[in-house]
């Protein structure tokens, strides 16, 4: 997920649905001395895990839909990169999209993307519907080979704006 970055040259960078903390210890590790992180996660509970796991993580209660003002506040201008860990095939086609466009709009030209997806969830009509956006949105968009020991197999979306 975070392999494909070029973190030495980017330095605002969003992570969306942390969880329990695997890619933002992560993101972490890499971030440039100069770069800005924060992590948006909407449960209160999983904040906390992510915080626990990442001391030195900035992990925000709130909405990915809020990213603008988050931003704001923050003091962080375009986004160079985005990680994201959110389920896109389990939402409507309105948080699909009321999501993603806060992110394009608050993306640099030549920002990146990430998310990974089931293969199973790729064939149910929201990550059917997911893949159209991504193609929508963004100049580039590409897959990464399937991790099959992954259970369920997983594979990464990879966008350039």
């Amino acid at each position: 997920m975070v392999d494909w970055f070029d973190w030495p040259s980017i330095r605002n960078v969003v992570e969306f649905g942390p969880g329990t903390g695997v890619f933002t210890e992560a993101i972490v590790e890499r971030l440039h001395p100069d770069a800005k992180f924060f992590a948006i996660e909407r449960s209160s509970e999983m904040a906390a895990v992510a915080r626990a796991r990442c001391p030195a993580a900035k992990v925000i209660e709130d909405s990915a839909t809020n990213l603008g003002a988050i931003c704001d506040a923050e003091g962080m201008g375009e986004i160079d990169a985005v990680i994201c860990g959110l389920p896109w095939a389990s939402f409507p086609e309105s948080l699909q999209a009321e999501i993603m466009q806060a992110m394009i709009d608050r993306m640099c030209e030549g920002g990146r993307f990430a998310t990974f997806a089931y293969w199973q969830g790729v064939v149910l009509p929201a990550g059917r519907r997911f893949s159209r956006r991504l193609k929508a949105s963004f100049a580039e968009v590409g897959r990464s080979h399937t991790v099959w020991r992954n259970l369920p197999p997983a594979f990464v979306y990879r966008c350039v704006k």
